[in-house]
Parts: structure tokens; sequence; C-alpha cells
């Protein structure tokens, strides 16, 4: 068989990791004379990269993210709580292997976003499945829902996921039906699923932006004693990157 219609036959099988190596891979073999097996070895390879590569895209485009942040990105040198032993926890992910929750609490600016964000998409290279969204965000398409009857589908959405993630939490109040939602997601996602806030308020705050004590302290009670708890405190991540900018320009 010819090298041009073996490379046909990959690409109407769709095998098109294969077929972006081929060349590449007899052009090694033919020099290096390695074995037949060699060879399928190297393309298999090549086609099982290509096709988790894809799998990672369509895991992080279903994401939605608002940033594409790598934890290569941190900037350790900015004067934050946050340590290398914290971040290589959440890199881990042994804390979603165990399907506990995820806090990040810290005032504006210090990088909890970027954290989450982080984590998520570090998930989906792993093969998991991630869902964000502001908790505004999440509040708006909880009354669509609502009004369009279907709020028990959108809330096995939100079940499903490996990774939920909600950014923001605190920034408006819970009504006494807004606090019952979260608390029926998070009683749906609380076995081999893990929930990612981002906040300001310390946990033992929250009372204060949901409205119903009881549903508040059911709350804190799913959260305050499985939850991989993260206190970021320091300077703002904007004010480092202004400093930086400033001194770069003054330099050139």
């Amino acid at each position: 068989m010819s090298t041009a219609v073996a490379k046909n036959l990959m690409a109407d099988m769709k095998l098109l990791g294969m077929f972006a190596a081929f060349d590449q891979a007899v052009t090694a073999a033919t020099r290096d004379q390695t074995s037949y097996t060699e060879f399928l070895d190297t393309l298999l390879q090549a086609e099982n990269d290509y096709r988790q590569e894809r799998k990672t895209g369509y895991r992080i485009k279903a994401a939605k993210f608002t940033l594409r942040p790598a934890f290569e990105d941190i900037d350790f040198t900015a004067s934050r709580s946050i340590s290398k032993a914290q971040i290589k926890e959440l890199y881990g992910l042994q804390w979603l292997s165990e399907g506990r929750p995820v806090l990040l609490i810290g005032q504006t600016g210090v990088g909890k976003t970027f954290l989450a964000q982080a984590t998520g998409l570090h998930a989906c290279a792993c093969g998991k499945s991630v869902l964000y969204m502001t908790v505004t965000t999440w509040l708006e398409n909880v009354a669509l829902a609502r009004s369009s009857g279907t709020y028990l589908r959108y809330r096995d959405k939100l079940a499903k996921p490996d990774v939920l993630i909600l950014d923001d939490m605190g920034m408006r109040k819970l009504s006494s039906i807004e606090a019952q939602d979260l608390c029926e997601i998070l009683e749906e996602r609380s076995i081999g699923k893990s929930t990612v806030f981002t906040t300001q308020l310390p946990l033992d705050h929250w009372s204060e932006v949901i409205a119903d004590p009881v549903i508040a302290d059911a709350i804190r009670d799913r959260l305050e004693h499985a939850a991989l708890t993260i206190h970021i405190t320091g300077e703002s991540y904007r004010g480092v990157k202004a400093r930086k900018l400033a001194s770069k320009k003054k330099d050139a």
C-alpha cells in the first residue's frame, strides 16, 4: 500500500492524529530503521494524543471560563498569604477525588477568580468536567428556569459536572427561595462531586447574605466540616501588575 493510499484511508476513517503524524513517523522510521511494531506504536500514540487534546478542548469550551489561567502563571513575588503547599494541594485534585467542596476566601483582587479558573482548567486537562459561572449568573439562570418551568432540569444540569465553580458568593443577598436552591445543589452534589466557591466573606458571615437563618445554617453545615478552605490575604494582583508595568515604562 502506498503512503498516499494509507493517508487517504486515515482521513476517511477520521484518524486525524495518525494522519498528521504519518509523514514524520515514516521519515523517522526509515532513518532509524525502527520495527513495524514501533512504527505502529508511534502512530497509535499520535492518534491517542490528538483525541485527548480534542476532548480536553471540548471540556474547556463547555466549562465557559472567562479566563484561561494556569498554575504556572501564579506570581509568588506578590505579597500574599497563599503558599506553594496550598497551590500544590489544589493542583493535586485529591479534594476532587474525595468529593470535597473548596472555599477560596479573600478580598477583591487577591486572585480568587484566577485561582478558581486555573483549578478548573487543570481539572479539564485531567479528564474532569467543569462548569464555571458567577453567583449572579447562576441566580439569573435559576430565575429564568423557574419562570419557564425547567428548574428541575437546570438543577440536574448543575449536578452533573465533576467541578462546579460559583464565583463571587456574597456579592448579593439570597432570598429564602434562592438559598434553598443553593442548598439543594449542594445536596445533589454531595457525593463524588466538588463545588468551588470564591467569596470575600468567611463562612461564618454567610448568614449576612442569606435571608433564611435555618437554610444559612444548613449550607454552612454542608461546607465548614468538609471544605478545603484557603484564606488569601495580601496585596492586589492588579496593584502588582500596575507597578510592574510602570517599572517597565520607566526602564524603557
